[in-house]
């Protein structure tokens, strides 16, 4: 009797913690669940990472006395856009409402309780609204950045702040609203998988409104309205910038599919968006080779950013061959439209209309012609493209929505903003762009030593004359 006891006991002993683990153990819809959060998290970091190549890139496109200030305003902003989004842009952008705004799921608090009431959108999602919302989050912010090129090297530091919050709340999620939180272009079936049209024709958008009324910066302009070529102060940032957002787009476009289990689709749109982005790459380059006599480094880094731009639209509806075709047509539409802004005045320091807008526009177009009947079914947005038999009707939509959203940013922009200048203004002074942003705006510059050592030698060079 005692052995038996014994042999009970000890079976018990070896059954009682595999039964405890069969317990714990996860169905397949909660595994499923934990790899797709995973997944979004980690895309909403790598887009969230983009503003260290916004930062970059701006700063070693503009001179160095104005680096620190380009820089460091990535910071400033994007901490202001955080906030913002959190309060009340989230839930104009996806909240219940009606097909222009959304009216609720402001002040988010994470809970599902919320979510069920105001954010049915999410309401039915396996993933937690609070990763969700970093990753809208991450997209709203880089509207806001691409919005600034138009500032650069000239825009006061409180106009980041009031243009800041107001491009938040009441210009990115009203669009955002319209294609992707049930909004009217939604409905109709507009095709803009991680947003050419919602988020870089925005904030560019924005960005030409600031460039046509801050005017030139000192000395771009001849007399006779020739340019003068003003070159950034390290090209090498400029490149780093670029191959830390190239890499951020991943995040972008294939993170946009909120899935990571199933068929991984997202990795075929990883597929598509990088062979658009070499595409861009090489068209630019080539295309600036011929025009300049030389093969210019800052036109194929416009020609990548281009190319990815158009390719987040078009990303999950183009077979690879089309997008290399619509990255390689952004990079040389991108080069020429540059060229014809700067010869028509328009003083765009970054580039940031003919990059993203220009090439959003297209992007959003490309939609309309190469989408194929598969993919959109797949997708489960559109219809066939025309050139796979969908005739204008795709195109028609696709044009419609890059009208309605650039009319209404272009419009609301220029009410903000021409409120700015009739207040406090848009432009610091002619001294303080003179000396640079860093010191008239921080106190001290963003590369001290050297800009000492430029000034000694700038005085030893009066002396002697």
């Amino acid at each position: 009797m005692f052995k038996k006891l014994l042999l009970s006991t000890g079976f018990l002993s070896l059954v009682a913690p595999a039964m405890a683990f069969a317990a714990d153990e996860k169905t397949p819809a909660q595994l499923a669940s934990a790899i797709d959060s995973v997944w979004v998290m980690l895309a909403a970091i790598l887009v969230i990472f983009m503003q260290a190549g916004f930062a970059l890139l701006e700063a070693g496109s503009t001179r160095m006395k104005n680096a620190g200030h380009v820089a460091g305003k990535t910071i400033l902003t994007f901490g202001i856009c955080a906030i913002a989004f959190w309060a009340v842009g989230f839930g104009f952008a996806f909240g219940d409402g009606n097909s222009f705004i959304g009216t609720g799921g402001f002040f988010l608090d994470g809970t599902q309780e919320q979510t069920a009431a105001s954010i049915s959108l999410f309401a039915e999602s396996p993933i937690p609204i609070g990763i969700l919302f970093l990753f809208q989050l991450a997209f709203c912010g880089v509207s806001l950045a691409i919005a600034w090129g138009g500032f650069a090297e000239r825009g006061k530091l409180p106009v980041y702040f009031i243009f800041g919050i107001l491009f938040t709340v009441l210009i990115y999620p009203i669009v955002a609203h319209w294609v992707w939180g049930g909004g009217w272009l939604g409905q109709l079936g507009m095709q803009d998988f991680a947003g050419s049209t919602v988020v870089h024709l925005q904030g560019a958008t924005a960005a030409l409104v600031a460039t046509l009324l801050l005017k030139p910066r000192i000395g771009k302009y001849n007399k006779d309205k020739t340019p003068n070529l003003i070159p950034g102060h390290n090209q090498v940032l400029s490149v780093l910038g670029v191959i830390i957002l190239w890499v951020g787009w991943f995040g972008f476009n294939a993170g946009s599919t909120l899935s990571a289990t199933g068929d991984g689709f997202f990795g075929y749109i990883a597929l598509t968006t990088n062979l658009a982005a070499a595409a861009g790459a090489v068209a630019a380059l080539i295309v600036s080779w011929m025009y300049f006599g030389k093969a210019d480094i800052p036109s194929m880094l416009n020609g990548v950013l281009a190319a990815l731009v158009a390719i987040t639209a078009a990303c999950a509806f183009v077979t690879p061959r089309d997008a290399i075709i619509i990255g390689a047509l952004a990079g040389i539409i991108t080069f020429f439209t540059a060229q014809w802004f700067e010869k028509a005045g328009i003083d765009d320091p970054i580039y940031a209309f003919s990059v993203h807008g220009i090439a959003g526009i297209w992007g959003t177009l490309s939609t309309g012609i190469f989408a194929t009947p598969e993919l959109a079914e797949k997708v489960g947005v559109g219809k066939a493209g025309l050139l796979y038999g969908g005739g204008l009707e795709q195109l028609g939509v696709q044009a419609l929505g890059v009208f309605g959203a650039f009319i209404f940013v272009l419009v609301l922009s220029f009410i903000i903003l021409g409120l700015i200048k009739a207040t406090i203004g848009l432009r610091v002074t002619e001294e303080e762009e003179i000396i640079g942003l860093d010191l008239s705006e921080h106190g001290t510059y963003g590369y001290p030593e050297q800009m000492k050592k430029s000034a000694q030698q700038g005085t030893a060079s009066t002396q002697s004359v």
